[in-house]
């Protein structure tokens, strides 16, 4: 009897490859890695949820002893720091609050976001969410990562009732060459959902290639 595909994510694909882990400690048994997952979820959310007008591509969590350490991608850091870096303390005494422990956040800026796959897959959503048709969308994309030499292809899948109708269904674009399965291409990954109205949820998956890497950055 034949065997339906297994289907992988193309970050934990690579993994130690050419890509590295976004959470980043250990536990000393189950419960406290149960905690500190739970933990690492609900924090991603906030981060990303208050800083979502400065665009966040990536959260990076280092753990210490009664501290935590964010790493935070951003697209733009002057919009996540506020006036007189009011927003991002802000955002430190939330979480400082809700889970007990000293939080010290950094922010990085995204040099290109056009070439980021979770600011494409975003910027999507958004604009899926204002009614404008899914083709549309993807085409602006599609145009603007033409003349960035180092994404060698794109690949975006929007699945749900485009449209409004009454059946799901999957339109997928493509742009260049996105290899699937050779372990050494760098492979930008994101999924997003939008709720866009009368019409539910659409699925928003971004592949981006980014050529071949045979080792990760930290």
């Amino acid at each position: 009897m034949a065997r339906g595909s297994h289907k992988v994510n193309p970050v934990i694909f690579r993994m130690t490859v050419n890509k590295i882990w976004d959470s980043r400690w250990f536990a000393s048994d189950k419960s406290v890695y149960i905690e500190n997952l739970k933990q690492d979820f609900e924090i991603r959310k906030i981060v990303t949820k208050d800083l979502a007008a400065a665009g966040v591509a990536k959260i990076v969590i280092d753990r210490g002893i009664k501290k935590v350490f964010l790493s935070v991608y951003v697209a733009r850091p002057g919009v996540a720091i506020g006036r007189n870096g009011v927003g991002i303390s802000n955002l430190k005494e939330k979480l400082e609050k809700k889970f007990k422990m000293t939080f010290e956040i950094k922010l990085y800026e995204v040099k290109k976001p056009e070439a980021c796959a979770a600011l494409i897959a975003e910027a999507i959503a958004e604009q899926c969410e204002r009614r404008v048709a899914p083709k549309i969308a993807v085409q602006k994309v599609l145009e603007s990562v033409k003349n960035i030499p180092e994404v060698k292809g794109i690949s975006i899948w929007v699945r749900g009732r485009i449209k409004g109708v009454d059946m799901a269904r999957v339109e997928k674009y493509s742009e260049g060459f996105v290899p699937r399965h050779s372990i050494r291409a760098d492979i930008d990954y994101a999924f997003v959902e939008a709720r866009v109205p009368r019409a539910g949820k659409h699925g928003i998956k971004v592949w981006v290639n980014l050529g071949e890497r045979n080792t990760y950055v930290l």
